[in-house]
């Protein structure tokens, strides 16, 4: 056992909450796993793809002790006067399946699990920004692979693009994805403004060899959303 595990639990929860608290003035069930260690981000990560059935399933403790770090992150919270904020989970894909969080879908774990804590003092409208950003769907990503010899698990085709399911790669057209504009990386203003206008959208990236990560490539648009966006730019210019 590492010395990091020897800590009482309630020292680990209450680190690693304070911890995320200040830097962004709430604090989530899901935060506090990933500060004291029982997931990493990679598994987490899987989830929020929906390639895990639920969060619970591939936390690194048992069940009684994940119960009991529940109970001391809600004891801290309510020590702080922190405000309760229910919130909504939903996978990474174009479906937005909501995600489960107890291995048997208990409705008042899966409350348990679903509640921010969110700092008192913040304003009001401060408050509603908090609570807004934490219920926001994630962003769809999809990938531009290296290996262009790859095949589509649902048609058995390919293409320059991909999203991963759970049985393996899948092109845009099973996704429901095919529909959507490139736009390449690079004009900051004009990506701001189409994506705003854009109903769907999915980031695009690619791995770096070198710098052994993903890289934002650009985003996939609604066609209309981009021509539109353009227009307004193309406008403003002509004025200005």
């Amino acid at each position: 056992m590492s010395r990091r595990n020897r800590r009482p639990l309630a020292d680990r929860v209450t680190e690693a909450a304070e911890e995320v608290l200040a830097t962004q003035q709430y604090v989530s069930p899901l935060d506090v796993l990933l500060g004291i260690g029982w997931l990493n981000g990679g598994t987490a990560s899987d989830w929020q793809q929906g390639r895990v059935e639920s969060l619970e399933s591939v936390i690194q403790t048992s069940p009684e002790r994940l119960a009991d770090a529940m109970v001391l992150l809600t004891g801290w919270a309510r020590s702080k006067g922190l405000v309760p904020s229910p919130a909504q989970y939903f996978a990474r894909t174009p479906q937005r399946e909501p995600l489960r969080f107890s291995v048997d879908g208990n409705a008042e774990v899966e409350q348990l699990y679903r509640t921010h804590w969110v700092s008192p003092a913040l304003s009001g409208k401060q408050r509603e920004r908090v609570v807004e950003k934490a219920n926001r769907a994630p962003e769809l990503v999809v990938i531009q692979p290296l290996n262009r010899e790859w095949t589509c698990h649902r048609c058995g085709g390919s293409g320059g693009l991909l999203m991963m399911e759970n049985a393996g790669p899948a092109c845009l057209k099973c996704v429901g994805l095919d529909h959507l504009e490139f736009l390449p990386a690079g004009n900051a203003l004009l990506t701001r403004r189409a994506k705003a206008k854009s109903a769907q959208y999915a980031v695009v990236v690619r791995f770096s060899r070198a710098r052994k990560r993903y890289e934002r490539q650009g985003l996939l648009l609604e066609p209309q959303a981009l021509a539109e966006a353009e227009r307004e730019l193309a406008g403003s210019s002509r004025e200005g």
